[in-house]
């Protein structure tokens, strides 16, 4: 569904650079991966690659395939086809914040509708179905505001899977939960993103939790460079 090979993003220049290197990515429909590694690693920035929303500097190959029809994603960053990559981005990819990245001014329903509603998805039952196996059914009148972060964290989970995408991006999306919540927002997520085929990738610092949710894992490791700069590398899978 998707392949990335030698794929770079660069910030910065001398002691100030900081480069991701993305050796080789295959992604296919219904896999489950975690990429981990601490804070300042990378994480956000390969998922903003995959999320379409940051071009990459160089790339052997950057082609995604949401369908049958294979796309140069490089060629739209070249061409600056924004409309293209804006179409992708609304139609197959679902994407969990850290902090939920939800709408104060919608209720729980609202929000969850919403990439639906962009698309012009007529009523299908997803919204309702999704908040009864994430366990937020009774909170679909109430705002953001009211809920407990697990509950956004939910509720963020439902919205970024309710248009049936078909690559699903979450950065970080139980680092503000207390151990027995993360664990059951990783479960959820997981479970979801499994039982409708979606391709998943999350980005975690922990480990632990992510092979104990089932999840490929693969590692960004770091170096500095003899200009002081530093050289992220994503890993095999381990």
């Amino acid at each position: 569904m998707l392949n990335m090979n030698a794929v770079h993003k660069n910030r910065g220049v001398g002691s100030q650079r900081y480069s991701l290197v993305i050796p080789r990515l295959q992604l296919h429909a219904g896999e489950q991966l975690a990429v981990v590694g601490p804070s300042g690693c990378g994480k956000s920035t390969l998922l903003d690659l995959l999320a379409l929303v940051l071009a990459p500097d160089q790339a052997g190959q950057f082609d995604f395939a949401p369908v049958q029809t294979r796309t140069d994603i490089t060629g739209l960053w070249r061409a600056d086809a924004q409309s293209a990559l804006a179409d992708l981005r609304r139609r197959h990819l679902g994407y969990v914040l850290q902090t939920g990245g939800l709408l104060d001014f919608l209720d729980v329903r609202g929000n969850i509708d919403l990439s639906r509603k962009l698309l012009g998805l007529k009523d299908d039952g997803s919204v309702d179905r999704l908040a009864g196996v994430l366990d937020i059914a009774d909170q679909l009148g109430k705002k953001p505001g009211d809920l407990s972060v697990g509950q956004r964290q939910r509720v963020s989970c439902a919205r970024a899977l309710a248009h049936g995408p078909r690559l699903l991006l979450a950065d970080e999306p139980t680092a503000a939960l207390d151990p027995l919540n993360a664990e059951r927002v990783m479960q959820l997520l997981v479970t979801q993103a499994r039982e409708q085929g979606v391709c998943c990738v999350v980005a975690t610092h922990d480990e632990s939790l992510a092979r104990a949710s089932g999840l490929q894992v693969r590692r960004i490791s770091c170096h500095r460079d003899v200009d002081g700069g530093v050289t992220a590398i994503l890993g095999e899978a381990c």
